[in-house]
């Protein structure tokens, strides 16, 4: 026997059909009254389908989409609704017209509550890749404090009448090593010593255990160089006409003399090669040690023809910390506005405040950031609890701040050696050197015969801020 349309329908298989698809099926007679429901639409409602049919459609679903088309005899689509929170679906509904006459009307509407869910955990993350992301408009960020004298010297590096340099960068982790060398390299991109689509290329040297790795990654290599090798770009060629940022350069001490070479001849060759390519990259390391005890000594002095120090956040002043502060609580109601259109103001009690801008951050400006951000999401309302609201304010205390709060003043008793201290003896015995003609690597030498091992950078740092 053949299947046709007409034996399909004399067979009465729609109900069935009906009870099998992932959608709720309703239809009502002209005055609201259940005629039919499929089992997904009875399961929803938490009755059983001969509970339902011959009541009303408001017994069941109080705010139905049907009630609309009823009044106006007009299809209703892609309508959202609120049923049982957190339950949610999106209906569509179309009148059924009889040769001419309105004798009813049918919804058909799917549960989006976990597809819902889903995208409010998807915003969520959005919410966080922002908040977590390298700064991206690094206008407001360098006029901050010790950013703004940095900055105004990290120009020279490719702003100077004698062409672009390379220089080094050091500080302790977390400072904004990689952000001031992308500072530099849009202001490159700016006044045009490199073009607006020159490469920046970063790449952190600690992640080479292996020399002959690393070698082929910043030289590259050609097919057949050694078993399995195939044709590759090196770091430097990808980076050409634009600015290879080095970080944690300390590590590279196994190829020193290849970087060496690639920076005094302006040329690479790769592994396995035998002609050399000519490259014009402008090259910048960051460290958190200091380089010219690590590079051999050619290369430290064609590195470190401008070096600039970023100071810890402890070294940093009570106000440009609470500009850092307010930065990234901005950036937090900015990310929310982005990701949900919602207008998120963060108050921090007086006391959380002041507990925030005092504690100590091992990793720095990261930490400090990362503290703040989970303070205001201890703080925040869960996204269930939001509904349809479009202005939010949330209040974080001491109880939101993730940590034991230390005070400044007891860490600087209790958690730093003589290693790190610049105390008024310190600082009298630096002032004092310099005033003789000492200069910083000098007078580190000295302090270190006296049991204080301070980097020289560091009192560059101090005797800059003295006369500044």
């Amino acid at each position: 026997m053949k299947l046709t349309k007409e034996l399909f329908l004399s067979m009465n298989f729609l109900p069935d059909v009906l009870d099998r698809i992932n959608d709720g099926v309703n239809v009502v007679d002209a005055s609201g009254i259940l005629v039919y429901v499929n089992d997904i639409s009875a399961n929803y409602a938490g009755k059983r389908k001969g509970e339902m049919l011959g009541k009303s459609i408001t017994d069941f679903y109080p705010a139905a989409v049907l009630l609309a088309v009823l009044q106006d005899k007009k299809s209703v689509l892609d309508k959202t609704i609120h049923f049982v929170p957190p339950k949610k679906y999106i209906v569509n509904s179309y009148p059924i017209f009889h040769k001419g006459e309105f004798i009813g009307a049918f919804s058909v509407f799917q549960d989006i509550q976990e597809l819902d869910q889903l995208n409010s955990k998807i915003k969520q993350l959005e919410i966080q890749v922002k908040l977590n992301k390298p700064e991206g408009d690094f206008n407001h960020v360098v006029h901050l404090g010790t950013m703004q004298s940095v900055f105004r010297q990290a120009k020279k590096i490719v702003g100077s009448l004698g062409g672009p340099r390379h220089s080094i960068i050091t500080g302790a982790s977390g400072t904004g090593k990689t952000m001031l060398a992308t500072l530099i390299y849009n202001y490159a991109k700016e006044i045009g010593v490199i073009s607006k689509n020159a490469p920046f290329i970063e790449i952190n040297c600690a992640q080479f255990t292996n020399p002959d790795i690393a070698a082929v990654e910043i030289f590259g290599s050609v097919e057949g160089a050694y078993t399995g090798s195939k044709k590759k770009k090196g770091l430097f060629e990808q980076a050409n006409g634009g600015i290879l940022f080095l970080d944690e350069a300390h590590t590279i001490e196994n190829y020193q003399n290849l970087l060496l070479k690639a920076i005094e001849s302006g040329k690479i060759r790769r592994i396995g090669d035998t002609r050399e390519t000519d490259i014009n990259v402008i090259v910048i390391a960051a460290s958190t040690k200091n380089l010219h005890e690590v590079f051999l000594p050619e290369l430290y002095q064609r590195l470190g023809q401008y070096e600039m120090y970023l100071p810890s956040l402890q070294e940093r002043s009570l106000e440009e910390k609470e500009q850092l502060f307010l930065h990234f609580v901005k950036k937090y109601e900015t990310a929310v506005w982005e990701a949900r259109r919602i207008h998120y103001h963060v108050v921090f009690t007086p006391q959380a405040k002041h507990a925030l801008l005092n504690a100590v951050y091992p990793r720095n400006i990261r930490q400090m950031r990362d503290v703040i951000n989970y303070s205001i999401d201890a703080s925040s309302p869960l996204i269930e609890d939001i509904g349809e609201k479009t202005d939010i304010t949330t209040v974080v205390g001491l109880e939101h701040i993730p940590f034991e709060v230390s005070e400044k003043a007891d860490a600087e008793k209790s958690n730093l050696s003589p290693a790190n201290k610049i105390n008024k003896e310190v600082g009298q015995f630096i002032l004092e050197r310099y005033n003789k003609g000492d200069g910083p690597r000098k007078i580190s030498r000295r302090l270190g015969e006296m049991g204080y091992d301070l980097p020289y950078y560091k009192v560059a740092y101090y005797l800059k801020k003295k006369n500044s």
